[in-house]
């Protein structure tokens, strides 16, 4: 069976596709609604696809809702570097001045968040409200990995093999994407994912070249922990967050750890919220919509978001 091609990203629904380019890349974004602009990051393994329930309910409350497969997945250029979250953050930047906006709610699940939080720390007056979906602070992240060996760490472990090369993208890819239906499995709460919507995430997982782009993510925060670029990222990420954050997690989140992300809020010097969204795992916006979008809708219409 030949590898699905990058037109599988653009599934149809009640919004539209289009190419956005920003800093000389050009990005696959989904947009729909008018209003406030919303920008919405995807997590590993997925695409922009996994916010299909937001780019309903983010519209009918008002926003200009738009989802990007971030570089190197879906229908996004794949170049052969610039996986760090510094360029992947000023990639988000420019995409919000791209679409003609000086800043933006951003709403980011797993590396999504962890680029989110990034923004908000390099480029704080473009992030003007802060949603992290199972992804805590970076430095937070890397505290649990470092003095959590049978936690956070234990809970990442698959990470470890992804250091290798080619051999992870070998495995990601083999037998229609079956690991990555397996991840899905495993890191979701009970019922989740249907068999539908595990086939899409495998398919668009074996567009040429995502395997890798994807895995590059997890090789540069790994072995960038000790070498200078690391390093300058780190002490960047000691910024206060100035910027109103609201921090949902899944109550049976098995990969990322609640407890790793509930640490995050010492970042945080704005309204800060948590919320545990309850028979959730790793995916709470997919999982739980109903849930998840009335925290977030009532957080984004309240004016003055509490501390």
């Amino acid at each position: 069976m030949s590898d699905p091609d990058e037109s599988l990203a653009r599934i149809e629904g009640p919004w539209t596709h289009r190419a956005v380019h920003a800093g000389g890349t050009r990005f696959h974004v989904v947009e729909a609604g008018k209003g406030p602009l919303v920008l919405l990051l995807h997590g590993f393994p997925q695409f922009w696809w996994s916010w299909r329930n937001q780019l309903v309910s983010l519209p009918a409350a008002g926003y200009h809702t738009v989802a990007v497969d971030l570089r190197g997945y879906g229908a996004s250029d794949k170049p052969p570097r610039g996986y760090d979250l510094r360029t992947l953050a000023a990639d988000a930047t420019g995409l919000i001045r791209a679409l003609g906006e000086t800043g933006a709610i951003v709403v980011g699940h797993d590396w999504g968040g962890l680029l989110a939080w990034t923004m908000a720390a390099m480029d704080p007056k473009t992030v003007l409200r802060l949603v992290p979906v199972a992804a805590p602070h970076p430095l937070r992240l890397r505290s649990a990995l470092l003095t959590e060996p049978f936690g956070q760490l234990k809970a990442n472990r698959y990470a470890l093999g992804f250091q290798l090369p080619l051999l992870p993208e070998r495995r990601l890819t083999a037998n229609e994407g079956a690991m990555v239906g397996r991840m899905l499995d495993q890191w979701s709460g009970p019922g989740w994912p249907e068999e539908d919507v595990a086939k899409t995430y495998r398919d668009a997982f074996r567009i040429p070249n995502v395997a890798h782009c994807a895995l590059e993510y997890h090789r540069w925060f790994a072995r960038s922990q000790l070498r200078p670029d690391g390093l300058r990222y780190a002490r960047t990420m000691r910024a206060a967050i100035n910027a109103p954050t609201l921090q949902l997690h899944g109550a049976l989140d098995g990969h990322m750890l609640p407890r790793t992300a509930q640490g995050s809020s010492r970042y945080v010097v704005a309204p800060y919220r948590w919320r545990l969204i309850e028979g959730a795992g790793h995916f709470p916006h997919e999982e739980r919509p109903e849930e998840f979008d009335a925290e977030l809708i009532g957080w984004l219409a309240d004016p003055e978001p509490d501390r």
